[in-house]
This record gives structure tokens, C-alpha cells and sequence, in this order.
């Protein structure tokens, strides 16, 4: 054998040891390379007299997280070559036998007849677990880094290596649908109790454990290849088997407005492969995956939500030149909700953070909100009580700017006034002086007008969370005119300390995510005054594919603060920063009626003590008419709400405020949830085609007005036939 990412070896006991252990590489992946030499090593096990059966371990930290993606998206590639010189049923034939060839090494090495065992420690996800579910015998190490799962739904594919097969099989149907759809990842106990491991033990035995099962005399047949099997949950065609399906169906249609062509292939794969031998289930499960891998959705949710992502965290746009910042202490300026969130993350990931307030009541209740979050983990069982007690002893809570002395950075979260924030920084810089680098949590104002404030600009930039920090993945980084390269480099290495995904933009109001997701907020309060009703605004907003509607976002921000940044924005750029009907929704609501939103219990819903939100019935006071519902074109609506955000994504393109359409993208899957089965704002026009979203857009203008008109930007774009990645691409080439 010829193994480069393998090695192989027989013990005394005639027990072969398989460690995958790819070089160059932190992390075992699934590529080409490692298909063919796990091959060479099944037919080995399989055909060599003198081995009794095959034991799988890592030679690594962690087992492996899957396939790589990459090689997915080459097969696509290889599909669309094939097509044009071979036609298309041979393209298809040949792409179909591409997307089942691991399905049927598993299938090989299940049913070779000699038993494999293996043994996992750290996560096993994706393909990786796939492999494990095709052996005989599974040993988990028993800490909490071992999880496993198939998070393939996350980027718009299902998984496709027997997954849904030998899931279904193994688990109840209901519970084996909600693995599936959920793609979560469970830990080795849970992973024991649902039936998924066999065994669990110290990491320092599994390998013993998985060798003793197989020296014990362990079969190498899985349960399904016998003659008594029986699914778990019956035939599919028997009462209960209907007791599982039609709510299953309904809960597919209610949580992805069947907009995510993956998680109906899983429904499809289970409910017809658990009608057949596994042999021919699997057949229809690779039909159904050869049929999502050259879906438009999985093709955008790849290349933005794993390879983009991937790309913006290794730093696409850090300063290459700039060595990398090491922080042990930081200081944040204002203990409220965004600054507690801010402490609790950096405190999380081992950094000593001075929390700072106008005073020791105000500090300290931003320090006992990081306490609520931290006991929450260990409630959960995902933090220990020691775990709480070191975090806690890493925060200091004090009103007192003195104690900024000897941080590596400040982070102002103060309150959104530009007064507030040029004392906060005054205050802060008299104490750590002008090299320390200086960032901003606004969420609107722009960083070069707040750095003139600062004692030296170049080291001033924005650092925008979102809210709740602590679940947000997104982090803005924004650049002053004035902001330099060190302040630029260490931002990122905070933010990827902090293990989120960073996107860089250019200083604007509103920056990039703002911009667009309060359009889409807007675009809400202009349909409650045409007299769209609410929850038709709300419900028809899911359908598009957002996560929440408008309304209920709005309430999540507050709508005091929608009121103050509509406030400032008028008096900095005028009457014709604001939106007419957007003030006067507002204005109604916080001004006349007082309601904040979900913080006090009243906005555009009621929130109930103890009950459920419903929306508030007084909201029928702003509609300026009364529209019969039937009569509203529900596929308009779907298309303003995302052609009003995609629209503007456009804008800061053409702005130069982003200069990465793979930042665009990632920002407002992550950043405020645009519709990720499109791939995210600017995959959404190119999917479309430039020509068909400038004729949309101009549509839309005519009847609803210009937030809707396209830039000059879009409309060369729709003249030439390109496209934002396309575009990228040339500028790349030109490079």
C-alpha cells in the first residue's frame, strides 16, 4: 500500500491498527487522496487471511471534521466541464458515480466481513461520523472535546455517506429526523445513550477497548444486514409510522418555508430508504445527494458559509507585515448590556478585563450579567463551578479609570452618544496614553468623526458586536480614514481570539450590516402604514427566508433605539435622512404610546410575564388604508424584503465601504441572517443574474420609490453580463 495520510499496522494479536493522520494539516480531512488509501486499506483488511479485523484512530487532537468542501465544489466544477464536452447524460452518470463513491467505500468496508472498530477523540463530524456509523464498533473517549455529529444541513447538503441511512436505522424515526435537520453536535455520553457509541472510555484506552471488542470475537456485520432486524419505529406504511410522517412534514414546511432543498432530500431519503434493503437505500440516498451537491443553494451556503468564512478568519484582510498582537488585559468602558457582553467573551477566552462604569453599582451589574451568563453554562453542564469562579476572578468591576493602566487594549460601549463617547476616550487615553489601540462598539456612527476625539487616530478603529455578543458569531471591523495597519491587525487577532468571523468595511453610517438589516426593518413599518396586516408582514418575512420578521426584530433592538439613531441621523445629514413613514411608525410608538420594545415589555408585540408574545392590536392605528389580504401579492413582499437589503449591500459595493463580496455575504448571513439558502446578499443578485435584479429593483422603484433604485454599479453590471464574484475574480486575475 501507498499511504500518505494513513498508517497501517498489524499487531501480534493480528488486529490491524488504521491512524489517520494527515501531514500539513491540523485537522484529518476527507479529500480525494484519503478516499483512495482508506480503499487500499479496507481491501487489505478484507482480503489478507492472517487479519482478524481493523481498528480506525486518530492521530490527532481531534478525529476529523468531515470532507473537505473544496472537493465538493470541484466535482461541481467537473460536472459543468463534462456537460459541455460529453453532454448531459453522461455528465450526470458520471457526477452521480462521483457522489456515491463514499457512500460505497463505507458500504464496503461494512459488509467486507471482518469487523472494524473505532475509536474517536475530539470531534467526529460530517463524513468522519459516517465512516464511524459503517463500523461495527464505536469507543468514544469519555471529555468533553469528543462530539459527534452531521452538520452538513448548516451548509445546504445533507449528509450523503449513509448518514440518513444507518441514522434512521439506529435511531427512532422522530429522533433520527431531528438529528438530521438540527445538525447539532452531541457529546460522547449523549451520543452512548441515543445508541450511537457502543462504548465510552478514558482517551488514553480506546484503542485497547476497540482492540479488546474485536479480540473478544466481534462480528463484522451491522445490525440491518441481519435477517431479524426491524427498523426502530416500524414499516414506514403502519399507523405508527403515519403518527411520524405527516408531522414531520408539517414541521419540515414550518421551519424552512421550503426554501432549504436539503432538508427536504433528507425527508424524502429516510421515508424511501427505510422501505429498502440498505443496499438499495443507499442508492436512493446518493441520488437525492448527487441531486442537492448541484443545487444553486448548496452551491452559494458552500462557498459562503464554510470556504468564505474559512477565508475571512484566517485573515484575507489582515496586514500580512503586521506581527501578531498578544493581549493579556483589556479594558471596557461601559458596563451595560453590549459592554458586559463584550467582557464575558474576552473573559471567556482568558483574557483579564477592567470593567468600567460611572459608578460601583452600574460596574457591577454588568459583571453580575457575565455572572447570569456563566451560571447558565454550568446549568447546562457545559461550564464547572471552577470554570465560573476563574472567569469571574478575571473581570474587575470599577468605576475607577485607573485601573485602565497596563491594558493591551480599550473597547468604548458606552452609551450611542457622541458626547458620552468623547469623554469615555478622553478619560481612558489620559490613563493608557496614546499607543494603546483605541476601538469603538458603535453601531452607527462613523469611527473617522469619533477618532477626532482620540490623542492619536491612526490607532482608533470600530470593533462592532451584535447583539447578545456572547451568541453573535459576526464582528465588524471598521476603518477611520485615519485608522492604520497595527490598529487594523490587532482588532482582527481580537476578534479571532474571541473565535468569531471578522468582516472589514470602510467607515459609513451604519457601517454594512446596519445599513442593510435596518432597511429591512424599515421596509416593515412602511407595510403596517400601507396597511399590510402584521402578521402577514411577519409571516410572509420568514417565507422569504429572514429569521425573525421585521417587527419582532425591531422589538429585539428596541425601538427607542431605532428612535435615537433616526433622531441623530436627521440632525447630522438633514430632513432627508429620514423616511417619512418610518418616522411617523416610530415616532407613534415610542413617543405617544411609550413602547420600547421587548425590554419593556411593550413594542410592536406584547410580551406577556409568563406568556407568549402576541403583536399588539393598537397597530391597526398606523395603517393609513385597509387592505384585504387577498389581495396582497405575497411573492412582492417576499421580493422587497430581500431586494430592499440586497439593494443596499450593492450600494456600499459601489460605495467602496465593502471591498469583498465574500464579506458581504458572510456579514449578512451572520450579521442579521439574510436568507442563507441564497448565500447571502450579493449571491443572492448574482443567482438571480444582474439584468433580472436591476428589472426587479426598477419595479419595485416605480411603485414603492427610490430605496429601491439600483446603483450605476448594478446597472453596468446587468450591461456587460457580470457578476460581484466574477468581478472579483478579474480584479484578482488583473493583480
Amino acid at each position: 500500500m501507498n499511504l500518505r495520510n494513513f498508517k497501517f499496522e498489524t499487531g501480534a494479536d493480528d488486529i490491524a491498527l488504521l491512524v489517520w493522520d494527515m501531514p500539513d494539516r491540523s485537522m484529518n480531512v476527507i479529500t480525494e487522496e484519503v478516499i483512495d488509501e482508506l480503499a487500499q486499506a479496507v481491501e487489505r483488511v478484507a482480503n489478507e487471511p492472517s487479519i482478524k479485523g481493523c481498528v480506525i484512530a486518530s492521530g490527532k487532537s481531534s478525529f476529523s471534521g468531515g470532507a473537505d468542501l473544496s472537493m465538493l465544489q470541484r466535482s461541481s466544477a467537473a460536472y459543468e466541464k463534462a456537460r459541455q464536452e460529453q453532454g448531459e447524460e453522461a455528465a450526470a452518470e458520471m457526477f452521480f458515480e462521483g457522489a456515491r463513491r463514499l457512500s460505497q467505500l463505507y458500504r464496503r468496508l461494512e459488509t467486507c466481513g471482518k469487523p472494524f472498530a473505532i475509536a474517536i477523540d475530539g470531534v467526529c463530524l460530517g463524513g468522519a461520523f459516517e465512516l464511524a456509523l459503517a463500523c461495527h464498533y464505536r469507543v468514544l473517549a469519555d471529555n468533553d472535546k469528543t462530539k459527534v455529529g452531521l452538520p452538513e444541513i448548516k451548509v445546504g447538503l445533507f449528509p450523503g455517506a449513509g448518514g440518513t441511512q444507518r441514522i434512521a436505522r439506529m435511531l427512532h424515526t422522530g429522533d433520527a429526523l431531528q438529528f438530521l435537520f438540527k445538525g447539532e453536535q452531541i457529546k460522547a455520553k449523549a451520543a452512548k445513550a441515543a445508541g450511537l457509541a457502543h462504548e465510552i472510555a478514558p482517551q488514553s484506552e480506546i484503542v485497547a477497548r476497540a482492540r479488546a471488542w474485536i479480540a473478544a470475537g466481534g462480528k463484522g456485520v451491522a445490525p440491518w444486514d441481519q435477517k431479524e432486524f426491524k427498523n426502530p419505529s416500524g414499516k414506514v406504511f403502519s399507523p405508527g409510522g403515519m403518527m411520524v410522517w405527516m408531522p414531520a412534514n408539517a414541521i419540515y414546511r414550518r421551519e424552512t418555508m421550503d426554501n432549504y432543498p436539503a432538508a427536504k432530500a433528507i425527508l424524502h431519503s429516510v421515508y424511501e430508504g427505510l422501505q429498502l434493503p440498505m443496499d438499495q437505500a443507499l442508492t436512493v440516498e446518493a441520488r437525492w445527494f448527487a441531486h442537492i451537491l448541484r443545487s444553486k443553494e448548496a452551491a452559494a451556503m458552500i462557498r459562503s458559509l464554510f470556504l468564505s468564512k474559512s477565508e475571512l478568519e484566517k485573515g484575507a484582510h489582515r496586514p500580512k507585515e503586521v506581527p501578531p498582537t498578544k493581549f493579556k488585559k483589556i479594558g471596557v468602558l461601559g458596563a451595560g448590556f453590549m459592554g458586559a457582553g463584550v467582557a464575558y467573551v474576552s473573559a471567556v477566552n482568558g483574557l483579564e478585563v477592567v470593567l468600567i462604569d460611572r459608578d460601583q453599582e452600574s460596574a457591577d451589574k454588568g459583571k453580575a450579567h457575565c455572572d447570569q451568563l456563566i451560571s447558565g453554562q454550568v446549568s447546562r453542564g457545559r461550564a464547572t463551578a471552577a470554570d465560573k469562579e476563574a472567569l469571574l476572578a478575571r473581570i474587575e468591576a470599577t468605576p475607577d479609570y485607573g485601573r485602565l493602566k497596563g491594558c493591551d487594549m480599550i473597547i468604548e460601549a458606552v452609551f450611542e452618544d457622541r458626547a458620552v463617547k468623547a469623554e469615555a476616550t478622553r478619560r481612558a487615553q489620559e490613563v493608557v496614553g496614546p499607543d494603546v489601540i483605541f476601538a469603538s462598539n458603535t453601531s452607527t456612527l462613523p469611527i473617522t468623526s469619533l477618532a477626532q476625539t482620540s490623542l492619536r487616530p491612526e490607532n482608533f478603529i470600530g470593533i462592532h458586536f451584535f447583539s447578545p455578543v456572547e451568541k453573535m458569531l459576526l464582528v465588524e471591523i471598521i476603518l477611520g480614514k485615519e485608522t492604520g495597519d497595527a490598529a487594523l491587525a490587532a482588532a482582527f487577532d481580537y476578534v479571532r481570539l474571541l473565535k468569531k468571523t471578522p468582516i472589514v468595511v470602510n467607515d459609513t453610517r451604519g457601517f454594512f450590516a446596519n445599513r442593510c438589516v435596518l432597511n429591512y426593518v424599515r421596509e416593515g413599518h412602511i407595510m403596517l402604514l400601507e396597511g399590510v396586516p402584521p402578521a402577514m408582514i411577519e409571516n410572509t418575512a420568514r417565507m422569504a427566508g429572514m429569521p425573525v420578521g421585521p417587527l419582532s426584530l425591531n422589538d429585539e433592538i428596541a425601538l427607542d433605539l431605532a428612535w435615537k439613531i433616526l433622531v441623530a441621523a436627521k440632525k447630522d445629514l438633514g430632513e432627508a435622512a429620514s423616511d417619512p413613514a418610518q418616522e411617523r411608525a416610530l415616532g407613534f410608538m415610542v413617543e405617544e404610546q411609550g413602547r420600547f420594545g421587548r425590554k419593556n415589555g411593550k413594542g410592536f408585540y406584547d410580551y406577556p410575564a409568563g406568556g407568549k408574545k402576541t403583536l399588539w392590536p393598537g397597530l391597526s392605528q398606523l395603517a393609513e388604508h385597509k387592505l384585504d389580504p387577498d389581495t396582497i401579492d405575497v411573492e412582492e413582499l417576499k421580493h422587497r424584503f430581500l431586494a430592499v437589503q440586497a439593494v443596499e449591500a450593492a450600494r456600499t459595493i459601489a460605495e467602496n465601504v465593502v471591498t469583498d463580496p465574500r464579506e458581504a455575504d458572510v456579514g449578512s448571513i451572520l450579521g442579521f441572517g439574510f436568507a442563507p439558502f441564497t448565500g447571502g446578499t450579493l449571491s443572492y443578485i448574482d443567482g438571480m443574474g444582474a439584468q433580472a435584479f436591476v428589472e426587479l429593483c426598477d419595479r419595485l422603484a416605480a411603485k414603492y420609490g427610490p430605496r429601491f433604485s439600483p446603483p450605476q454599479l448594478l446597472r453596468d453590471m446587468a450591461a456587460k453580463g457580470q457578476s460581484f464574484y466574477g468581478r472579483k475574480g478579474e480584479k484578482a486575475a488583473a493583480a
